[in-house]
């Protein structure tokens, strides 16, 4: 099986040959063309998303070797979110060689910022199918590296990201409860709980309070975040 002529470029764009053009011929099938015949890359955005997921958390670990859960929580959350990954995949114009439905075309298709989302990290997938787990990370670092080493300043505290949102809506500010404290004093570790005034609230862990406080609105922003995309 070859792979057509703008596929072969993408590879140039993506930095990766691939041995095997099956993984990504179906990475770059959309739903909206599949076909009994034709796997859509729906599977591979599933396996992509954790790849990426570890590759970032690596890295992150990697940048800031005394960076807190706190902290490295909102970085992470900003490059793997869909906005940062239609990024990369308008970067390398991922876009033009989706195989897309009619309909999916007529609609702006290939400038759907969650639908270029989705195509990165299915293509992430096929790379590590074909080329193992250091391929994926030579790939993703590539194309992620330079925000991983900006990502410190640029990502905002999550509680005033978290507080701004509520009162955004009418609502007022959220609350912040300690539900325990757990484990030796010399290794605390100390749950927290925030809620929003619309029922909204998470629960999360951490080593001193004002981390586990972070954490907690950093998971609380995600879920609404999930909830605007459903």
């Amino acid at each position: 099986m070859k792979l057509s002529s703008d596929l072969k470029a993408f590879e140039e764009r993506l930095g990766y040959k691939f041995n095997n053009p099956s993984p990504l011929l179906e990475a770059v099938t959309h739903p909206s063309t599949s076909s009994p015949s034709r796997r859509d890359n729906q599977r591979l955005e599933f396996l992509g998303d954790r790849v990426l997921g570890l590759v970032i958390s690596d890295a992150l670990l990697k940048e800031d070797d005394e960076a807190s859960e706190g902290l490295l929580a909102p970085r992470f959350n900003a490059l793997v979110r869909k906005e940062c990954c239609a990024e990369v995949a308008e970067e390398i114009d991922l876009g033009s060689v989706l195989k897309l439905g009619r309909s999916e075309m007529l609609s702006g298709g290939r400038r759907k910022k969650t639908l270029l989302g989705d195509a990165i990290e299915a293509v992430i997938a096929a790379v590590f199918l074909d080329g193992g787990f250091e391929a994926a990370q030579k790939v993703v670092l590539r194309h992620w590296g330079r925000r991983i080493s900006k990502v410190k300043t640029l990502t905002r505290d999550p509680k005033t990201e978290l507080q701004e949102w509520a009162q955004s809506c009418g609502f007022p500010p959220p609350k912040y409860s300690l539900i325990s404290r757990k484990g030796p004093d010399h290794q605390p570790v100390f749950v927290i709980e925030a809620r929003l005034d619309n029922g909204l609230f998470i629960e999360a862990s951490a080593g001193n309070k004002r981390d586990a406080e972070k954490v907690a609105a950093t998971t609380l922003l995600q879920k609404i975040k999930d909830r605007k995309n459903d």
